[in-house]
């Protein structure tokens, strides 16, 4: 009798799960987004109490950059090792994504119980750097099963939700009292949460089964002219957007401690984190939309050349007054993403088909391994120079993404993308 009952608990499961991912494009749609924005919260989990950790464990600079930087590294080899081994072609990408977002919730949620300044936390940090690989990527292919002529738009949404997900901890930070606990929490459950919802979402009618990674081919990225130009775009792109999401909270405290002081600038200062990532969101859809119809050259160079001009002014602008920071670091953060889809759609669309799969891959692993340096140098940076000078650093990368996306966008090849 109750194996009976059990039977039909699981075969009711079951019949509830397929009426949801039956429930069609832009409900399923809805449902990856929010899973990468409650997954993706992991990203800067740990990396946004960097402050209290360090006024409460004693961390080291070089510690508290390796909370950032090594999920960086464990994102590169659990993307190398997914592709290598085809993983996403032998799992439902669901599946994938529910089994990585759970892992990667626990593993966080462990932060808690250990010492945050000991080696294994940094261990810990490499685990869910691992488990993004499983959620960041699969949810943009499960996004790209429902293109249909507006593939910026969806990319777009996805790397939205990259965005907002980033900005989640800071928000969490600044509503849990600015206890770190409560933000490892907070974030954590998130992701568990996100397992469970991203099992409801559709597949929709474009699926098709990814390339594995081929590594006698990978130079292609580089010996292929137009697939260089884009190379060149997006690792300037990398070169200032996870430096200045790492380090935009650490400004505008150092910012509004001058300027409004009190104990209330730690609180504001996280608040205006929130606002500068999470806006990011916006420009993401905005661009997704615009590149659509006006080209993906189009929308990186303007966007870059917005980001990079932020770059330079922002940092003079430690201790000014506080409408006029915010103002500025919301413009930056608005623009330094709203590029970001287009590099991996014009990959895309200029790769041979049957290279798709390696092309995307050597050129994320390329961007992120990039960023494992920056986000170590700017502080160094700052200490050395001060803010103005520290986050003009990251300019000349926007600028030569301008020069890589002016190249392309007069290559005979480039009505492709």
């Amino acid at each position: 009798m109750e194996t009976e009952l059990a039977l039909d608990g699981r075969a009711a499961l079951d019949n509830a799960l397929a009426m949801c991912r039956r429930s069609g494009k832009w409900p399923s749609l809805a449902l990856m987004v929010i899973s990468q924005v409650l997954a993706l919260s992991l990203w800067f989990s740990a990396s946004v109490v960097i402050v209290d950790l360090q006024a409460d464990r004693h961390l080291t600079a070089m510690h508290a950059g390796l909370f950032t930087s090594l999920v960086q590294a464990g994102f590169v080899v659990g993307t190398l090792v997914s592709a290598w081994f085809g993983l996403a072609d032998r799992i439902d990408p669901r599946r994938f994504f529910a089994a990585s977002a759970f892992v990667a919730g626990a593993v966080n949620a462990v932060m808690m119980l250990i010492d945050p300044a000991s080696a294994a936390a940094l261990i810990l940090r490499f685990a869910v750097g691992i488990c993004m690989a499983g959620i960041y990527p699969v949810g943009m292919r499960l996004a790209a099963t429902w293109a249909r002529g507006d593939a910026g738009l969806l990319v777009g949404l996805l790397v939205g939700a990259l965005t907002l997900g980033s900005a989640m901890p800071h928000l969490a930070h600044a509503l849990g009292g600015l206890d770190w606990h409560f933000t490892l929490a907070a974030t954590s459950l998130a992701a568990v949460v996100s397992a469970g919802t991203i099992l409801l979402a559709g597949i929709g009618p474009n699926l098709t089964s990814p390339v594995r990674f081929k590594p006698d081919c990978a130079l292609k990225v580089w010996t292929t002219p137009t697939l260089r130009l884009v190379l060149l775009g997006y690792l300037g792109h990398m070169w200032e957007i996870y430096a200045m999401w790492a380090w935009i909270a650490a400004f505008l405290l150092a910012s509004f401690r001058i300027s409004i002081g009190g104990a209330e600038a730690e609180l504001y200062a996280r608040l205006g984190a929130f606002a500068t990532i999470g806006a990011g969101a916006a420009g993401c859809l905005l661009g997704g939309l615009i590149a659509d119809r006006k080209g993906r050259t189009t929308v990186a160079i303007w966007a870059m050349a917005v980001s990079g001009s932020c770059a330079l002014i922002t940092g003079s602008l430690l201790a000014a007054p506080p409408w006029l920071v915010m103002a500025v670091c919301i413009v930056w953060g608005i623009s330094v993403v709203a590029d970001s889809a287009q590099f991996s759609a014009s990959t895309v669309e200029l790769s041979e088909p049957s290279l798709v799969g390696t092309m995307l891959t050597v050129q994320t692993s390329l961007g992120f391994l990039l960023t494992l340096f920056n986000i170590h140098l700017l502080p160094w940076l700052v200490a050395q120079v001060g803010w103005g000078y520290a986050f003009a650093f990251l300019a000349p990368g926007p600028f030569l993404g301008i020069w890589a996306m002016a190249r392309l966008r007069v290559h005979p090849r480039a009505e492709r993308a």
